[in-house]
This record gives C-alpha cells, structure tokens and sequence, in this order.
C-alpha cells in the first residue's frame, strides 16, 4: 500500500508583490564558476570541476542554478541524494546537455533500477554497502557506474583509512569491490575536515587526510586496481591546495559567493541577496518593549518598523541584536533587529532614518561581506543561513542585480 507524500510549502502559490525575496544572479553564479576554474586550471589544467548543487544548490534553487551553470560549461555536478540526482538530470535533459550526476550520499540498494535509468553515479559507502548495491544490480541486469568514498579523518562515510591495519583492510576491500561485474567502479574520493580552516593545526589534518588517500591509492594501484578518477578538494582545498587537485575538484560553497573572507583575493561575488520590505511602522513610548519576552526595552521614543520576515522564513533567532541595511530615499543605514525574532516577522529600530512603509531591507547579498557578518553573529556559518531560507521566500532569477 503506497503512503501519500508532502513537501513543506509544496502547495504555496507564487503571487505579484511578494514583500520578501531571494534574488539570485546567475550571471555571479556563472562568474564564480569561471574564476575558480580559471583559478585550478592555472596549476592543473586538465582538472574537472565538480559543482555542487546539493539542499536545492546551497538554497539558491538547483534548476535554475544547473541551466546557467550548464550554460557556463559545467558538465559534473554532485548532490546529497537520489531526489536531487533526479531532478537535476531532469534538468538536463530539459535544456538537451549531458553531465555526470554523483550521488554524494546513500541510496537504498533497491533503487538500483532508478540510478540505472538516470544514468546516475552512486557513491559507495562501505564494503557491505557495494555487495548489497551489486546484489540488487546483478538482480536487475545493470552495471552501476560508482565512486568509492574513502574515511581519512571526516568520521562520517566511506572505507575506513586512518590507520595502518585500516589502509590495509581499505586496499583488500576495494580490491574486492571493484572485481564485482555489476559496479563499475569508475572513481574514488575523500572529504577533507578541516581545509576550510586556518591554522597549523587544521593544515597538519588536512595533510594528514592527503597523505593517508593517497597511501590507499598507491596500495591499489601496486594491486592493478586503476580508478581512472579520484577527487578530494572541496571549495577551500581547491583554492589552497593545487597539489591535491588530481582528476576532480568539488566546488561547493564559493560557487555562491560565500565563505569569501577565506579567499578574499578571488573576485567572487554574492549570487543571493535576501531582503524583505518594511509592512509597517510604529513610534514606540518610552519604557515599552518588543517582541516575546520584552527583550528590546525602549529608553527613549523609537521608531519601529516590522518586516514580514522570520524563522519560518530562515531567519534565526540569533540574529536579535544584528545589523541589516534600510534602503531609503535618502541612502543607505544600517539598522539593528530588536527583540527577538518571531515565526513570521521581525522587528527593526529606524528611528534615525526617513524609513517607511515600502522601504527595502537587506539581510545579505549587497556586498560579500554582509553573509559572513550576519553567519559570526549568529555564532554559525554561511551554509547554514543560506540553506536555511525556506520555499515560503520567493526567489526571483536575475542576471544582474
């Protein structure tokens, strides 16, 4: 008996005038593409990009973002789970290119006829996970194309390859996996901890991470298991680490203009900018407060205004207290969130700007460093707030902004 499914907001209607937006630019979507390629290239020009477009491309919309980036050259892209790997091969035939589509997480085994059908790449877990994969392969009468994960210190998915009886026992089990007739095991990679963070000690990890993948890829090779394509960079290690950037790097984050205060010399540029339009405005009396809980009291006369906006919309909690920027007729101020952030709205003092009714606020998006300003503050990072930006905010697709 088949269960009746529902998407969050899937019955939401688009409607004129919506007084809250993401506007996304896929002229700086297709801009970033272009620079961190051009940046690979530089040092290892034969170098696929790989680009993300996984949790709906970061919150940008992946149909949208897969058509410009398809545009822009991009023939791989990699997502989280088969209903992304779906959708976006949808995508691509819909504008008639052809890319590779890898499936960066698990898929039930019993699905095997859809990954057959997509022509999709399922990435392989564990040695368990292969032989079940296979089974239902074999069963079907297809031969899956996969890549093989590989554990160097991430302590999520893949073959186990931290220590030396680990690498050993990886070497015998991919050796095993790659002699079954249904997986065509065609690629291999690993995810670095700590790439996109500073220090000597985040350094010394990912070195580690690198030198451990490629101890299990020399074993491999010494047996005559050759896969032909091996990625490891994520975004950060992309930009920092040439030297790992082997058949495939995968370009995640900076495809969208965030992360930016760690490669600040690269000219990338924000492609989501989130603002809402002030709905209403009222003159506070001294000694009155705002919101639940009453944490903003007021200690002189205030102007405030409420702008449709709030958790429900991706905006947390932990941004009472940050600064956003009114767009007035008179120019640009910052303005501070007051009280705490509710489901549907928030709040915001104007009391020293000509602000009104109509008025656009900015939470991010007008310049790089806004998104990581409000991220800090919030005590998260960018993926977060930009993920967080749910189907009930309109996203309007432009090529400038």
């Amino acid at each position: 008996m088949e269960k009746d499914a529902y998407r969050l907001f899937s019955t939401l209607e688009t409607v004129p005038h919506a007084h809250k937006r993401a506007q996304i630019n896929t002229d700086a979507l297709c801009h970033n593409y272009r620079t961190l390629c051009a940046h690979v290239h530089a040092s290892s020009p034969h170098t696929r990009p790989i680009a993300v477009v996984k949790a709906d491309a970061y919150g940008h919309g992946a149909p949208f973002c897969v058509r410009a980036l398809l545009g822009a050259g991009c023939d791989f892209f990699a997502v989280s789970c088969i209903e992304e790997a779906i959708a976006v091969r949808r995508t691509c035939n819909e504008v008639g290119k052809s890319a590779d589509v890898l499936i960066l997480g698990y898929t039930d085994p019993s699905l095997a006829p859809l990954l057959q059908e997509h022509a999709l790449t399922q990435t392989l877990l564990s040695r368990p996970y292969a032989e079940a994969l296979a089974k239902q392969a074999d069963a079907c009468g297809v031969r899956l194309r996969t890549h093989v994960a590989v554990d160097t210190g991430m302590g999520r998915i893949g073959f186990p390859a931290r220590t030396r009886e680990e690498l050993a026992s990886a070497a015998d089990d991919v050796t095993a996996v790659a002699a079954l007739s249904a997986l065509d095991v065609c690629g291999m990679f690993t995810h670095f901890a700590n790439a996109d963070v500073n220090g000597d000690e985040a350094e010394a990890a990912t070195n580690r991470q690198s030198a451990r993948y490629r101890a299990l890829r020399s074993k491999l090779e010494r047996r005559g298991v050759a896969i032909p394509f091996h990625h490891v960079c994520n975004s950060a290690a992309s930009v920092q680490r040439t030297q790992d950037a082997f058949d495939g790097v995968r370009l995640g984050i900076l495809l969208y203009g965030a992360a930016h205060a760690l490669h600040a010399c690269l000219d990338l540029r924000p492609v989501m900018r989130l603002s809402a339009d002030v709905v209403h405005v009222q003159t506070l009396p001294v000694g009155e407060t705002v919101g639940y809980g009453g944490r903003f009291c007021a200690d002189g006369e205030r102007r405030i205004a409420v702008l449709p906006i709030g958790y429900a919309d991706g905006v947390p909690r932990a941004l009472r207290g940050a600064t956003l920027t009114a767009h007035t007729p008179s120019g640009a101020y910052p303005v501070p969130v007051v009280g705490n952030v509710c489901m549907d709205q928030c709040m915001i003092d104007v009391t020293d700007t000509d602000a009104d009714v109509g008025t656009r606020v900015t939470l991010f998006g007008d310049t790089p460093d806004q998104l990581a300003a409000l991220s800090a503050y919030a005590k998260t990072i960018d993926y977060e707030l930009l993920c967080a930006v749910s189907a009930r905010v309109t996203r309007e697709y432009r090529t400038t902004l």
